[in-house]
């Protein structure tokens, strides 16, 4: 009984750190497609973020210095795709394809150089801490009191996220960016202005979920490391109807799904781990079918706003 109770607690465990940097870029996302910027640049975004925190903790020791270097080099390519999307009117899809691309080949090079040949460095990890007491509690102790600070951080920012888009005036600017830029134009506030910091708050936190990844879970750096969260997250966001805890919860599914795979390979059971590799994307791919229909994006997602037009 003990063994199945501490099983299923590991793999309660394990979810929850899956999920973790999927979420940070679905809650990304959501914020550049709520004001109206597809945004598939998280894959980018998030490697970005994973190479950034573990390049600026090997020269310094000190992972909370990297993962405020991955919130710049996120916020930097927040930045771009904004320029390019906003400002030039270059297609949202293109962007974020390029992005991608750019991202992938830049930080295998540079990985090449930091890490002197290798990108397996072993890095200055951001450790777990228990709240007194708390932590103690069988099962909800260990999966929610002995957490990292990026973990209870994303927990306030998904908190936060749906206070702010669905209980204060600048959420409510934000939304209505992404539904009907025109209508907002027309009260004054400049709609460019809104989908850049949106934009550049996507990148932010979306890196947040690499620097996770580097300095947490996996504690190096390794080209290609991402192996298509950015992707998965994307699904999460349209699977949690573009909402903070739909996103989170999505996120949470997927990373259970992850879980499951390497469990069910850990167990020798006879099925070609190919397949079971496969099992994240075709729930993701699956989940997104189911909800071609039911869930309805920003009216304005991925359509350039030009002011004089």
């Amino acid at each position: 009984m003990n063994d199945n109770l501490s099983f299923f607690t590991d793999y309660l465990a394990a979810s929850i750190r899956l999920a973790v940097p999927i979420a940070f870029a679905a809650l990304g996302g959501m914020y550049s497609e709520r004001g109206g910027v597809l945004n598939i640049a998280l894959e980018g975004m998030l490697l970005t973020g994973a190479f950034s925190s573990a390049a600026a903790t090997f020269y310094t020791n000190n992972p909370w210095l990297g993962v405020m270097a991955a919130v710049i080099t996120g916020g930097m390519l927040g930045l771009l795709h904004a320029y390019l999307c906003v400002s030039l009117g270059v297609n949202q899809l293109v962007s974020g394809l390029a992005i991608n691309l750019v991202a992938s080949g830049l930080t295998s090079f540079l990985a090449r150089l930091v890490f002197a040949g290798g990108s397996a460095q072993k890095l200055a990890a951001i450790g777990a801490f228990k709240i007194p007491g708390l932590a103690n509690i069988p099962v909800i102790g260990e999966l929610f009191f002995q957490q990292d600070a990026l973990v209870y951080l994303l927990i306030l920012l998904i908190t936060f996220s749906t206070y702010f888009l669905f209980y204060s005036s600048p959420g409510l600017t934000l939304r209505a960016v992404g539904e009907y830029p025109q209508a907002v134009e027309t009260t004054g506030i400049s709609v460019m202005k809104v989908r850049y910091l949106a934009v550049i708050t996507s990148g932010c936190l979306a890196s947040l979920g690499g620097a996770y990844l580097s300095l947490v879970q996996i504690k190096y750096f390794a080209e290609g490391m991402t192996a298509g969260k950015g992707f998965i997250a994307i699904a999460a966001l349209i699977f949690g109807k573009w909402h903070p805890l739909g996103c989170g919860l999505a996120s949470l599914l997927f990373g259970a799904t992850e879980a499951l795979q390497l469990r069910i390979q850990a167990l020798g059971v006879n099925i070609p781990y190919q397949f079971l590799i496969m099992l994240p994307y075709v729930v993701a791919l699956l989940a997104l079918v189911g909800l071609v229909k039911k869930s309805a994006p920003p009216a304005a997602l991925g359509i350039a706003y030009n002011r004089e037009d």
